[in-house]
């Protein structure tokens, strides 16, 4: 399937198809339910340090039909954890506290996550100084929080909400 929403800041974004990702099981998941589920970009940055994590970002038509299906996640060695913190969103996580994946499923409808995560991922691509101060920040508090995901989150917010809100402002301002 091709990542298919119709606003105009999403036609110049790459289109992944759910054949390349490297989730099979998870695809198979999502194969099985009917509801249709598009895959679209999460945060792959090129040379921006980071732990080795796979980011999924399927677009749903309906959050309700994948609580009804968080069993067969689980069954794939997923932790399911429903919002986690973002109103709208599912989260799911696998290999615990060493995690190796994470998923960030959203509604097709909900454009405003979906532009904001895809705008930080192309931004940080194209803005390599960003980057590589995202990367030192990481890396700093990675050593400073090795056990405590919470603290390590808290103070990367700052940081990352200032991107953000660059990424959607340069997102707006290189479509027109």
């Amino acid at each position: 399937m091709r990542w298919s929403l119709p606003y105009r800041t999403l036609r110049r974004q790459e289109v992944l198809y759910w054949g390349h990702l490297r989730a099979g099981r998870v695809r198979s998941v999502f194969d099985r339910t009917g509801f249709g589920a598009q895959t679209g970009p999460a945060h792959p940055t090129a040379g921006l340090k980071a732990k080795p994590i796979i980011d999924i970002m399927p677009v749903v038509k309906d959050l309700v039909e994948v609580d009804k299906i968080a069993d067969r996640f689980e069954r794939i060695d997923y932790e399911y954890l429903g919002e986690f913190g973002l109103i709208g969103r599912r989260y799911l996580q696998k290999g615990g506290d060493e995690r190796t994946h994470q998923i960030h499923i959203f509604q097709t409808w909900d454009t405003n996550n979906i532009e904001r995560h895809i705008a930080v991922r192309d931004y940080l691509r194209e803005h390599k100084d960003i980057a590589e101060q995202y990367g030192e920040l990481k890396t700093k508090l990675a050593l400073q929080y090795p056990y405590d995901i919470e603290g390590y989150c808290d103070v990367r917010l700052f940081f990352v909400r200032q991107v953000e809100k660059d990424a959607l402002n340069w997102m707006k301002n290189s479509v027109k």
